[in-house]
């Protein structure tokens, strides 16, 4: 809808005219609104969004895709709208909320090398040291709201909520501090010139947005992170469940299956019922967000129903395939495919740590997204982490977490 309506190129001019220094752009927009898409969508579009800005702010195709899928990693545990979470907690039955605050705490650390990480990839430790003092900013302004949301908000909106502290804080900071040199070359430094002239990208628009044009760009947004903290409170959730909850019982499946020693301490049923608590759903919340904003940008309802179902047919795919893995999820789970892998890396004992995490990343590297890899392996990680008494929370949050430097891979 935001790019229908052309508030989504306001949106691209507010944040690529901040700064002309490529460095600070990088920051900006692979790293800071790059986090953000990845909180209100994920799935690859932060590296296709951001990419598509940086090409139009003159940087080379290569430089830019390669540098959007850097800075596209200390985000993707939390994914679309904590997708990663909710399936990671849909296999193992854990607290998504739990889950959710371990993340946040394994990552933050993570997410303040990151910044450092980008520029000096594409500026070389001179270019880097030169504007370490807005990398900082940058960093430790993502990193803490990450921690804080996790931990005492929802896993819902923390890459939303902290990309959005992180843009304010750097474009704050810049009023006040700027590089003694300013970097307006667009080719990337050591790398061969003639890759940065090769194609010719339609430059951005420039021209400093009216107040106006400013608020009808944020509009949407400032709309979906209000809605998106109703839809993660457990309250709401809560009563949202108790007046419109389905629970279906899946015929010759429910409670026929056991697991059996050492996998549970004696033989216990498995359920199998889908709790169809529609009102609750994280994206029915982005549904009403998506109808309200368009309301407001002046969609009519005809033109509504319109984009959504050319969204749909756009998603098509990506939705099959999700679908598909959290089906998978549910196989190998049921027909005990998990505690078998969970009980054989039982044997790495006190190195499981290590194997684990990497296991999340070698998910992620496969699969292309840190759901898929939370739920092909997040039951296995309980298993494992039960059967040598490490916690079990723990090492399902590990998963998410190292699955994060897969996602450029």
């Amino acid at each position: 809808l935001t790019v229908t309506t052309g508030t989504f190129e306001l949106l691209k001019r507010a944040v690529g005219g901040v700064t002309e220094d490529r460095r600070l752009q990088l920051l900006l927009v692979a790293f800071s609104f790059g986090a953000f898409f990845e909180g209100a969508s994920g799935f690859g579009t932060p590296v296709a969004i951001t990419g598509s800005i940086l090409i139009g702010l003159g940087f080379s195709p290569l430089a830019a895709s390669g540098l959007s899928l850097i800075a596209n990693t200390a985000p993707v545990a939390y994914g679309a709208l904590g997708t990663p979470i909710q399936g990671l907690a849909s296999v193992t039955g854990l607290d998504p909320y739990i889950l959710g605050a371990m993340v946040g705490r394994q990552l933050p650390v993570f997410s303040l090398i990151v910044p450092f990480w980008v520029v000096w990839a594409f500026a070389g430790w001179k270019g880097m040291k030169d504007v370490w003092p807005a990398i900082l900013v940058t960093g430790v302004s993502f990193a803490i709201p990450q921690f804080v949301i996790s931990n005492y908000i929802n896993p819902w909106i923390v890459d939303i909520g902290a990309s959005l502290i992180s843009m304010a804080c750097l474009i704050l900071f810049l009023k006040v501090w700027q590089p003694k040199e300013l970097w307006l070359s667009p080719a990337l430094r050591g790398a061969d010139e003639s890759a940065a002239t090769m194609t010719t990208p339609k430059p951005m628009d420039k021209t400093p947005l009216t107040q106006s044009e400013l608020w009808s760009a944020l509009l949407p947004w400032i709309i979906v992170c209000v809605l998106m903290l109703i839809w993660g409170n457990g309250a709401f959730k809560a009563w949202a469940n108790s007046i419109f909850v389905w629970n279906y019982a899946v015929p010759d499946l429910h409670n026929m299956i056991n697991s059996m020693p050492p996998v549970a301490a004696k033989p216990t049923p498995q359920g199998a019922v889908f709790a169809f608590t529609y009102l609750s759903f994280t994206g029915t919340g982005m549904l009403i967000a998506a109808i309200i904003s368009g309301l407001l940008m002046g969609v009519g309802p005809a033109r509504l129903i319109g984009e959504y179902g050319r969204t749909i047919k756009l998603c098509a795919i990506s939705l099959i395939t999700i679908s598909a893995m959290l089906a998978i999820g549910t196989l190998t789970r049921l027909s005990g495919v998990d505690a078998t892998l969970g009980l054989a890396f039982a044997a790495t004992g006190v190195l499981y740590p290590f194997f684990g995490t990497l296991l999340g990343w070698l998910g992620v590297a496969l699969t292309g997204s840190d759901t898929a890899s939370n739920v092909l392996f997040g039951n296995l990680q309980k298993i494992t982490s039960e059967q040598l008494g490490l916690s079990p929370v723990l090492m399902a949050a590990a998963n998410s977490s190292g699955g994060v430097m897969g996602k450029m891979i």
